[in-house]
């Protein structure tokens, strides 16, 4: 019988491939806004109708 408290699932970060490019849409996954969190900060990464990027404080 295990009585550990169950772990929290959160999403892993995808690793980097070896040329640290990341594709818009491995980081979005099917949803269109991803935080990012820096320096204490917390940034929106989000993908438009048009298909652009937008990152804002």
């Amino acid at each position: 019988m295990n009585l550990s408290r169950p772990t929290q699932n959160s999403p892993q970060p995808a690793p980097l491939p070896f040329n640290g490019v990341a594709r818009a849409k491995d980081l979005l996954g099917a949803g269109s806004v991803l935080v990012i969190e820096h320096a204490g900060e917390r940034y929106l990464l989000r993908l438009t109708k048009n298909g652009k990027l937008i990152l804002t404080k």
